[in-house]
């Protein structure tokens, strides 16, 4: 009786541990579940191409709009960049994201094969592919759809393959003559396409996903859409009631650029709907951007030499998206300046890739910067200023390098002609304050871009010394001062005509008369030190000992 009643409790004791058992095992295999699903992250880079924001009802400097309700799902999921800014044009904005580095490194300033001409990229660049193969083997990597940054010569159709793709194709080239029968390059294989160009990509991009199975992917899926040559697209893609001869596309290039644009949108949406069914779609982040501003013919503004290839706002202002899982508190729109090269270090660090620059060499410095701080909602910039550039084999007026912070955008035409605007008061750059006189702010803003530009290029100055506060004004003393050497990089030496002469103060004032050292004691043979201050013009305002009068002299930081 005795054992009888010690068998009950160790029955339950037992049926108990079996529980207990069973949801440890049914919480490790969610733990398990739930890790590989966060885990695996895809990202899917999508480029229009030819295309600034000004189509996009969603943006606020939009002239016209189109219905793309496929764009338009990403904003729930995503976060809108209000002020991104690619370069002038296709090619080098390529190279930039590609790289991460700007065209002045890369060479790539112009159009491939365009207008002006543009040197090509190097194969022997640091790509995204390469480094992703780097990270992890696992991650399949894809380019669908255009090209341009090489021409299409024998020796050349296998470097988007010997730049770290799994796989290329599509068009190699910028232009297609038709989007109805065109040249498509496959991992070097060149083939005759009768298919509508856009629609051939998602078909290219879908069959390629389907054959990676639970592979985590890198998509870049490039567009050739809305590029001309403007056409009527198939009728199932669209919702635009048009003629499609040659007549009306020519007098009405802008009508036919919104249908493709609507046809892009569908073709998105059936990539879409494919991920989905590949239950990929919850996994992968999607970027789409614009690769420059509208062309001419398109372009909705007055002075269409501003339009694609310029500098100015309308040719470098696009669009730019980014939804998915690694969004936190979406539906957000974001101010921050972004350049898209910085393209190349998000898209590492979506894949977790976070010491990517352990791999870069000194001799090839990477400008990218990765925006997943403002994905994450951990910060709202990731750089003081944007910069972009456009220069060709073949030089003209347009070519150039600008930067803008918040407020201001300076401009310096290769040829010498500065603009320089306040873009929060100037949106449509009207007023060039070079022209007219300038307050103590713009003064200190244009030379915060013109010595930020001057470092960043590393040859020549982007800076009109002549633009000044006054400060030269300064009751000059009458003795010999020199300084050297002069311009200096760590310090500076002064020396007198006079040995008699006593200097009781020395002040160190930036290029808008705001003095920023105030050195009071020192020891004038061990020199002064600079090493603190950044590259540009300053002055050295030196006082007399005994008449408490001052000089001014000009010196330079390299």
């Amino acid at each position: 009786m005795h054992n009888r009643l010690n068998e009950k409790p160790i029955f339950q004791s037992m049926k108990i541990q079996n529980l207990l058992l069973k949801k440890i095992s049914i919480i490790i295999l969610l733990f398990v579940f739930v890790l590989n699903a966060t885990a695996q992250r895809n990202v899917l880079l999508v480029i229009a191409d030819d295309i600034g924001t000004d189509y996009f009802g969603c943006y606020e400097d939009h002239a016209d709009t189109v219905d793309l309700p496929n764009v338009r799902k990403l904003l729930a999921k995503g976060v809108r960049f209000q002020n991104v800014w690619s370069n002038p044009v296709c090619s080098a904005t390529r190279a930039g994201i590609l790289t991460g580095r700007y065209s002045f490194r890369t060479g790539v300033g112009g159009i491939v094969n365009g207008i002006g001409g543009s040197g090509t990229i190097d194969s022997a660049e640091i790509t995204i592919p390469k480094l992703l193969k780097t990270y992890n083997t696992n991650i399949a990597k894809a380019q669908v759809g255009k090209w341009h940054l090489t021409t299409e010569a024998a020796n050349r159709v296998l470097y988007p393959n010997k730049m770290g793709f799994d796989r290329y194709e599509g068009s190699f080239g910028g232009t297609l003559t038709s989007y109805t029968n065109w040249s498509k390059i496959t991992d070097g294989v060149s083939s005759t396409v009768t298919n509508y160009a856009t629609s051939e990509a998602v078909n290219n991009a879908v069959t390629w996903l389907k054959t990676q199975s639970s592979k985590p992917f890198f998509l870049w899926l490039a567009f050739n859409a809305p590029h001309d040559p403007f056409h009527l697209p198939p009728a199932n893609l669209h919702s635009y009631t048009l003629s499609g001869t040659t007549m009306d596309i020519n007098n009405n290039p802008k009508k036919y650029f919104k249908a493709m644009m609507q046809a892009l949108d569908t073709e998105m949406g059936r990539l879409f709907d494919s991920l989905k069914a590949m239950n990929k779609f919850d996994s992968t982040d999607i970027i789409f951007m614009g690769d420059n501003g509208n062309s001419t013919r398109t372009a909705q503004i007055a002075d269409t030499s501003r339009a694609k290839g310029s500098v100015y706002q309308y040719g470098v202002h696009v669009p730019f998206i980014i939804a998915g899982p690694s969004v936190v508190n979406p539906n957000r729109v974001s101010g921050a300046l972004i350049n898209t090269a910085d393209v190349f270090a998000t898209v590492l660090e979506l894949f977790g890739y976070t010491t990517w620059q352990t791999q870069i060499p000194t001799a090839k410095p990477v400008d990218s910067k990765s925006i997943l701080p403002i994905i994450k909602n951990q910060a709202t910039q990731v750089r003081p200023w944007a910069f972009t550039e456009i220069f060709k084999l073949n030089t003209d007026s347009s070519d150039g390098k600008t930067m803008r912070n918040t407020d201001y955008k300076l401009i310096k035409f290769d040829y010498g002609a500065q603009r320089f605007y306040n873009l929060t008061l100037d949106p449509n750059e009207n007023n060039n304050l070079l022209t007219g006189s300038l307050s103590y702010n713009d003064v200190t803003n244009y030379y915060a871009l013109c010595n930020a530009m001057t470092t960043l290029v590393g040859s020549g100055s982007f800076c009109n010394n002549a633009i000044t506060t006054g400060v030269e004004n300064f009751n000059p003393l009458n003795k010999d001062i020199k300084l050297y050497p002069n311009p200096s990089k760590n310090k500076l030496y002064l020396s007198f005509s006079d040995p008699t002469f006593q200097v009781s103060e020395i002040k160190i004032i930036d290029a808008v008369g705001k003095t920023i050292s105030d050195i009071k004691d020192m020891n004038l043979q061990n020199g002064i030190d600079i090493q603190a201050y950044h590259s540009g013009f300053y002055y050295l305002q030196i006082i007399d000992k005994k008449t408490k009068n001052s000089t001014i002299k000009k010196f330079v930081i390299q």
